[in-house]
């Protein structure tokens, strides 16, 4: 099996929405392979199923209610999104689906010099507290399963604007931080320094094995 990753630039979020859905039913259907999409969106705001209304932009701003898990989040330039359209194994397991996608995710921060980990209850990719602020989160995960294919995925900060996520409750998460490569760094990382990087990690990650069970 192969995974075929295509790289699609800017991106408006319904487009790209309307890419997904069309993907997943021909991944479902046979008649394409696993494929990853990569990309940025236009400034937009973006609420999971677990949205509450306090959560939402403090501005009255537009948000697209969608129907991955998770909850509100922003997307922008300087920010690479990644749908995997892929697979799973049976039985069908979605939280290892998205220990692959935060331990690839994970790797990439660490090929540019910046640790990050997991924090148990709370999905994502994070820089844990230190002098500068508490717990941040550098790579948010939100996905669906539907008929053992999955959608939506994740969003990793290179050098977003990061105004944009004091404008609501990120993920529904008041008590910690939202950060940037380029904010950790102390450097300007665009989205061009790591996609080859997350390309490869999803490579990594979500080809099937010859047994049909996902590596990684």
């Amino acid at each position: 099996m192969t995974l075929e990753v295509l790289r699609l630039g800017l991106v408006d979020y319904e487009d790209a929405w309307a890419r997904q859905r069309e993907l997943h039913a021909a991944v479902v259907e046979g008649t394409s392979p696993d494929t990853v999409l990569l990309l940025q969106h236009p400034p937009v705001y973006t609420a999971g199923k677990r949205t509450e209304p306090h959560e939402r932009p403090f501005d009255s701003t537009p948000v697209i209610d969608v129907d991955r898990g998770g909850k509100i989040t922003w997307h922008g330039p300087g920010q690479l999104v990644g749908y995997p359209i892929v697979r799973l194994a049976d039985p069908v397991d979605v939280v290892a689906h998205v220990r692959r996608l935060e331990g690839a995710l994970i790797d990439v921060c660490a090929g540019v010099g910046l640790p990050t980990e997991r924090v148990e209850g709370r999905s994502g990719v994070w820089v844990r507290a230190d002098q500068r602020g508490p717990d941040r989160k550098i790579a948010a995960i939100g996905v669906r399963v539907a008929r053992g294919v999955t959608m939506h995925g994740f969003a990793l900060n290179c050098d977003p604007d990061m105004t944009a996520f004091a404008n609501m409750i990120p993920c529904g998460i008041a008590d910690a931080g939202v950060t940037s490569l380029s904010a950790e760094l102390g450097r300007d990382v665009p989205v061009d320094e790591v996609i080859d990087a997350v390309e490869d990690a999803m490579r990594r990650v979500l080809v099937p094995s010859e047994a049909g069970v996902p590596t990684g």
